[in-house]
């Protein structure tokens, strides 16, 4: 078992360049707070702001089951009551578990303004986080995490921001699923992409109050409120109903609990030997689901896992080992490693990675009661009291 923990602090500005179209490179100096996971190692240009969520959960709270149908996009209308927006912070970690090699991937960005350079200076909090979980070798998932950025952010993909109201969350929706889409496409015709190669993808952007969350595969991300597990997306397993229908629809089989008797999921970049070179609609797809939601103050964190996690622990479990970690040291990073040490003690079978996204710092924590004795007044009889009186006399 190896894990790959390495992390290089950068005390020098560093400069990414995206190639064209989105064509853009941004000086990041040592205040920005932007972390992007590499091939080898993660690079940090930023100490992250010391911070912990901490609400105590009510005895008379109930478990929200995670539910196997969900709308292709929800919207929760729910105000932000003491703030406006979240404050922002992650942590990730990955391991290959028991298999010969790691074929995940992830990304890690939390500031994406100052990551895409004056083009997007929005006048809102934005971050954006991705999990790629590769099958039939590492090349698909390392194709799109070098290049998601161009994929999601290119000038004629992504909707200009002017305000985030329901016609740009509309748009927004439409570019994320038609950056899967380009994605896949361009798996296609990647030569170092071999065609049994193929990525699951899940990713979750954050734009001030409002979260979206884009899912093809059976990666999950799972939203804690007040200490209760809220799942953001669909596990796209042939397990599942609706999916199973779907596949039926379109002229697939499941077999032994595979699609086609072949692939653990239905939906998937890449993989195109199973898929209509046409780009008509195939069993197999990267058509992602949507859901996005208005973030609360009774909205902590967010975990984003590939299956290897949830293969082997509930959301409701995750959540829970979570929350407890950020009780006693309050560092995200400390929660993710701690996620995938919980998952290798119960005998995962899978490569595991996890990004913990907190939204509270530790001074928009509820404070804490404190806890002082309680003081009782005791009567004591006529008889106790003289023979305290003369107890007090005699000495």
């Amino acid at each position: 078992m190896m894990a790959e923990t390495d992390e290089i602090i950068c005390q020098q500005s560093v400069s990414l360049q995206y190639h064209h179209p989105l064509c853009v490179s941004k000086q990041l100096e040592e205040k920005d707070l932007f972390d992007v996971q590499t091939d080898s190692c993660t690079i940090t240009t930023a100490e992250s702001a010391e911070t912990a969520v901490s609400i105590d959960i009510l005895a008379s709270e109930m478990v929200l089951s995670c539910s196997t149908c969900i709308q292709t996009t929800t919207v929760i209308e729910k105000t932000r009551i003491d703030k406006s927006f979240p404050t922002i912070r992650s942590g990730s970690h990955t391991d290959m578990g028991p298999r010969r090699c790691n074929e995940d991937e992830h990304l890690r960005i939390d500031d994406l303004s100052a990551c895409l350079g004056s083009h997007y200076r929005w006048p809102i909090p934005s971050a954006f986080y991705a999990v790629f979980d590769g099958h039939g070798g590492a090349n698909a998932a390392s194709f799109l995490k070098n290049n998601v950025m161009r994929f999601f952010f290119e000038y004629d993909a992504f909707p200009e921001i002017s305000n985030v109201d329901d016609s740009f969350l509309k748009e927004l929706e439409g570019s994320h699923r038609r950056a899967f889409l380009l994605a896949d496409q361009a798996l296609a015709e990647e030569c170092s992409v071999d065609s049994y190669c193929g990525t699951t993808a899940i990713t979750a952007l954050v734009l001030g109050s409002h979260l979206l969350v884009s899912n093809a595969g059976d990666c999950r991300a799972v939203l804690c409120r007040k200490g209760v597990a809220v799942q953001m997306s669909r596990d796209h397993r042939p397990t599942c109903l609706l999916e199973k229908k779907r596949v039926e629809d379109l002229g697939g089989f499941i077999e032994y609990g595979y699609l086609n008797g072949e692939l653990a999921v239905t939906r998937a970049l890449g993989d195109w030997y199973m898929k209509d070179p046409s780009g008509s609609a195939s069993p197999l797809t990267a058509e992602p689901e949507v859901k996005h939601i208005l973030l609360t103050d009774d909205d902590e964190f967010l975990i984003i896992g590939c299956d290897g996690i949830w293969d082997v622990m509930t959301s409701q479990d995750a959540i829970t080992i979570v929350r407890q970690e950020l009780r006693m040291h309050d560092d995200p990073q400390e929660c993710a490693r701690e996620l995938v040490r919980q998952a290798l003690t119960r005998d995962t079978s899978d490569n595991l990675t996890a990004i913990v996204v907190c939204f509270n710092s530790r001074d928009e924590r509820e404070a804490m009661p404190s806890r002082r004795p309680r003081l009782r007044c005791l009567n004591l009889s006529e008889e106790a009291l003289n023979k305290l009186r003369s107890l007090l006399e005699s000495n």
